[in-house]
């Protein structure tokens, strides 16, 4: 809208007058004039200040709420116990306390199937990909490579352990060329099995790996 020339007149007369006034009262109270006053902050120191704020908050939210996931997950009889140190023990002992206390209340005494053959076609705590596998190569009379690879060194085992035996009964204190003969055969049979241990460890599943013969440990056995 256009300001009348009065009016624009009366607004530049009165200017000067104000920012004189600005500039002394400024002045009088001992600060910088050209600074800018409380009143005149910009929206971009706001902002910056707002960034600078400390993200703790965030991160001590963040962990209460995991903290919380993480309890719930937990047995009644372990929540609400701080910092108190929660091991596989623990929840161990509560499952068979919960256990203890069914048995004894008569909860096991008519469940489904009593008395019956359990079905062990299927195993509902493998994966399912593995449990069918398994199943096929049952149906046509095969087994896991692992299982085959475990019986093969079992056998090698007894066979190698009887092969000791015998030399062990057989060497002789005046002579000792059979059995030095005999302990390099051995020796290279032991590195054939414990190599057949190594791959099988590498495929069997977790919680079934096998240890490799020790000679020392073997020999100390027959002393």
């Amino acid at each position: 809208m256009a300001v009348p020339g009065a009016a624009a007149r009366r607004l530049l007369a009165l200017a000067p007058a104000r920012s004189s006034r600005a500039f002394w009262s400024a002045s009088w109270a001992g600060a910088d004039p050209a600074a800018p006053s409380a009143s005149s902050t910009s929206p971009d120191s706001n902002s910056s200040r707002k960034k600078k704020a400390p993200s703790g908050s965030g991160h001590h939210r963040l962990a209460t709420v995991m903290d919380a996931v993480n309890e719930r997950k937990l047995p009644p009889e372990l929540r609400g116990r701080g910092n108190a140190v929660r091991s596989e023990t623990d929840i161990v002992n509560v499952v068979e306390q919960r256990i203890w206390h069914s048995m004894e209340e008569g909860h096991f005494e008519n469940l489904p199937g009593k008395g019956k053959p359990l079905n062990l076609a299927s195993n509902p705590h493998a994966d399912p990909a593995e449990d069918t596998l398994y199943r096929i190569l049952s149906r046509n009379g095969c087994a896991p490579e692992w299982v085959e690879l475990n019986k093969e060194i079992r056998g090698m085992i007894m066979g190698w352990r009887s092969a000791l035996r015998k030399a062990w009964a057989n060497r002789s204190e005046d002579d000792d060329s059979n059995w030095n003969d005999d302990c390099r055969v051995l020796r290279e049979q032991i590195r054939q099995i414990n190599d057949k241990v190594f791959r099988y460890n590498l495929i069997v599943p977790f919680g079934r790996q096998m240890f490799g013969l020790n000679w020392d440990k073997e020999v100390d056995k027959l002393k």
